[in-house]
């Protein structure tokens, strides 16, 4: 596979990859410049040269994809007898500069707890956005929402049976996930919010209702051991400030308002 197609691969994929790319060669070098490379977590397609010059590019690629961070990178390789490499010696005599560009597939997740009016308001407001949606109810009687037909969103409606508890979900969620809990239960409320406090890679936290119920929830999580700075990761009440009505669909457009201060979309 050419680092054209592992591109084309990735993206069908919703998952990420740095590109490398040869921009500049002064002397002599293994490959030319516009020579790429396509790095993956355990994948690589075509080649910027082999031996230390591609070694030291692989490892920076697959920090970068760990850490998501930094975009684009500028690195450049002596290719000389001085310049002995941690992955071994090239000394074809010249220098090359090398791009690295870190290209995320991946759709940002947003969790929405509850089906109700409320969160099928939201997940359709949401569906205009190139995002990923859960939408997640303990509820066996209730149908798969429709998303419109030119939604930029893909849905994944989560029901029993899932892993025993709707909080157990939480753990599924991708890194710098966001979540949002709007169920039909309070005790149900609290369960999954406790779990998405055990996750501090969590981007938002967002949970419904009135400031009593947020004074009951932070005396239980104060007594199960959460403090003052986990506590303050909880958004609520949810949705931009200054926003006035309560149908589902003045809430949604609010808390989607909100979401997108938080939220890394795909250009």
């Amino acid at each position: 596979m050419d680092w054209l197609e592992q591109v084309y691969k990735v993206k069908a994929e919703s998952q990420s990859c740095v590109l490398v790319g040869i921009v500049l060669v002064r002397g002599h070098a293994p490959r030319e410049a516009g020579a790429k490379m396509v790095v993956t977590k355990s994948e690589l397609s075509g080649s910027v040269g082999g031996g230390n010059l591609e070694q030291m590019c692989v490892v920076r690629a697959r920090q970068m994809l760990e850490h998501g961070q930094p975009k684009t990178e500028l690195l450049t390789v002596p290719l000389t007898l001085k310049n002995s490499g941690q992955y071994g010696v090239q000394c074809c005599g010249g220098e090359v500069t090398l791009t690295l560009e870190l290209l995320n597939f991946s759709k940002t997740q947003v969790a929405v707890f509850g089906a109700g009016h409320v969160g099928l308001a939201l997940a359709r407001v949401l569906s205009t956005l190139p995002i990923e949606i859960l939408l997640v109810d303990s509820r066996e009687d209730l149908k798969a929402p429709l998303l419109e037909p030119n939604s930029k969103a893909t849905l994944e409606f989560i029901q029993k049976p899932f892993p025993e508890y709707p909080e157990q979900v939480v753990r599924q969620l991708k890194p710098g996930s966001s979540a949002v809990i709007l169920t039909h239960d309070h005790a149900e409320d609290l369960a999954i919010l406790e779990q998405c406090l055990r996750r501090p890679d969590l981007n938002y936290i967002g949970l419904i209702g009135s400031s009593v119920k947020w004074i009951h929830f932070r005396e239980q999580l104060k007594s199960a051991g959460f403090l003052d700075s986990d506590l303050e990761r909880v958004t609520t009440p949810i949705g931009v400030p200054g926003v006035r009505g309560k149908t589902p669909e003045v809430i949604a457009i609010a808390v989607a308002a909100q979401l997108l201060e938080k939220l890394e979309l795909l250009e």
